[in-house]
């Protein structure tokens, strides 16, 4: 089998793509005429959380309800109902969040704990499910996020850092004070990545303060604090209370606003390390980012230990993949000499139903971190350019986004199709 981009070593026949999830589709279809529709959506919400999903889609159409599942960040189809089992299935998950289950014109959220399954007895074996609906031309809309299990923490050395990126960070959380930021785009694991942090900090003697919207993981010997901007207690009334309650260490959901921002960058020059994330293509487009808010650049400078900008690319399935050598071209994108192209072994996944088809099994996280040392100091003063600063970094050892990723893919752990996806949001 010959594709584009690469010389196949191993040859599989390709299975024909069809549903990733057609078990759990004749399943429901089945038990739709059994339990009916608002029990159905209990059987949905149970094998969302078999399957590690992260959120459900319940998607009013011409024709029906849709229902769709994200695994591995990626939306999957998992059946289609008639339209007469639409009203009774959300109203099932509106009635468990507390919501107006009348109210179908403007929209709502909610949240609401489920027992996991084969979880055992006891709150460790619940999951807090968020709920957010809203109307559309079809009818009501509704999506579940379904929240991380609190019982399971990564911790720092199982963020997948190399050498040298775990020895950065450990020096950026080891300062008295500071900001730390982590950021990224929505879904690329910032929570996952300062929960670990916290963890990592969380001792006896410090005495720590979370500040978030909503409260993801339970800590203990931390004191969580959740917004609630329906009562005007947002962020910065937040971080104004937690610092007048005497903390070593906080941590700020995400900076948000301006205010927000300079409360944060002024605790942190105040003997108060805090951990953030924040919303930035990469490490010095945060830097951007906190200038864009105001914040003074001489702020900005003394206050920063650290950025970490990551993402998270899709492995490629252990059971399922295929090796190849890299063409010419793909060895000028990896930066690889093409004469030594029959040493290089590249993999991808071939599509199966352990995988859903998709070739891809598990994400793992790419990281940039950027620590503000002294010449980082001096540039960000001087007002230097995104990209003078992240050349300034690689000169001080940091490897970027997409060296990362490149070095992924040379390992065996990801695909080009991930490069070129990382690619593509990195602008380059």
């Amino acid at each position: 089998m010959t594709e584009s981009g690469g010389k196949d070593i191993v040859s599989a026949e390709m299975p024909l793509m069809q549903s990733a999830h057609e078990g759990l589709r004749d399943e429901l279809t089945e038990l739709l005429d059994v339990v009916g529709p608002g029990k159905l959506g209990d059987v949905v919400l149970d094998r969302a959380f078999e399957l590690n999903a992260t959120d459900l889609h319940f998607d009013p159409t011409a024709t029906g309800l849709r229902i769709r599942m994200r695994v591995d960040g990626m939306l999957h189809d998992v059946v289609r109902l008639p339209a007469s089992t639409a009203s009774p299935l959300i109203s099932r998950f509106k009635v468990l969040a507390g919501m107006d289950i009348t109210e179908r014109r403007f929209a709502q959220d909610g949240h609401f704990s489920r027992k996991v399954p084969g979880a055992g007895s006891g709150a460790s074996g619940q999951r807090d499910v968020r709920i957010g609906s809203g109307p559309t031309i079809y009818g009501e809309r509704v999506v579940l996020r379904l929240m991380p299990d609190q019982r399971t923490f990564a911790g720092i050395n199982d963020l997948g850092f190399d050498h040298g990126e775990l020895a950065v960070v450990r020096r950026c959380l080891a300062a008295p004070y500071g900001l730390v930021l982590v950021v990224g785009p929505v879904g690329c694991g910032k929570s996952t990545s300062v929960y670990s942090f916290l963890q990592e900090l969380n001792k006896p003697q410090k005495s720590i303060v979370t500040i978030e919207d909503p409260v993801e993981r339970r800590i203990d010997d931390v004191c969580q604090m959740q917004v609630e901007p329906k009562i005007g207690f947002h962020f910065a009334e937040a971080l104004r209370c937690v610092l007048r309650q005497d903390p070593d260490i906080m941590m700020v959901g995400e900076i948000r606003d301006a205010e927000t921002a300079q409360i944060a960058c002024r605790s942190a020059l105040t003997g108060v390390l805090v951990l953030s994330t924040l919303h930035a293509n990469n490490t010095a487009a945060a830097i951007d980012v906190l200038r864009n808010f105001g914040v003074p650049r001489m702020m900005i400078a003394d206050c920063l230990r650290g950025i970490m900008s990551q993402r998270l690319v899709l492995q490629v399935c252990q059971q399922h993949r295929e090796e190849y050598h890299p063409d010419e071209a793909v060895c000028r994108m990896l930066e690889i000499d093409p004469a030594t192209a029959n040493s290089v072994r590249l993999v991808r996944g071939l599509p199966a139903d352990e995988n859903f088809h998709t070739g891809y099994s598990g994400r793992k996280g790419v990281y940039e971190i950027m620590e503000v040392n002294k010449p980082i100091q001096r540039a960000i003063l001087q007002e230097a350019s995104s990209a003078d600063l992240i050349h300034l970094a690689e000169q001080h050892g940091m490897k970027t986004l997409a060296t990362s990723v490149r070095d992924r893919v040379l390992a065996g752990d990801t695909s080009m199709d991930q490069f070129h996806a990382t690619a593509l949001t990195l602008g380059e």
